[in-house]
């Protein structure tokens, strides 16, 4: 069986911050700018606090079925619960998308890429 990799997204909007937290994930900020965004198997919180409280979460995960995307999906979530409560961050309107990558439409250069290695 081969691997398949897969990537969630978890968003959602803080809630209820302190004025000590702001400044905190203020202070914070460049290490978690969207620029700096990746998927990982640990998880990268990324947010603009200073725009809007809405944050997103990026997972990275493996597994050998198509159903191992639900189980990745909630690793994901308990993730991103588990890194806002380190915080002590509230939090609301969580929610996941997943992708399987094995099943993802290949780009024009990946195609041509394929193309390649079979002649």
């Amino acid at each position: 069986m081969t691997t398949r990799t897969f990537r969630i997204t978890v968003r959602g909007v803080f809630d209820g911050l302190t004025p000590d937290q702001r400044a905190e994930l203020l202070a914070r900020a460049a290490e978690h700018d969207v620029l700096r965004a990746a998927f990982t198997p640990e998880g990268h919180l990324s947010y603009d606090i200073a725009a809007r409280p809405a944050f997103t979460f990026r997972f990275q995960a493996e597994g050998e079925a198509e159903e191992d995307i639900l189980e990745a999906a909630d690793r994901a979530e308990a993730a991103a619960k588990a890194w806002l409560a380190r915080g002590g961050y509230g939090y609301k309107n969580l929610r996941s998308q997943a992708e399987d990558l094995s099943q993802a439409p290949l780009g024009k250069r990946r195609r041509r890429a394929a193309a390649q290695r079979r002649t």
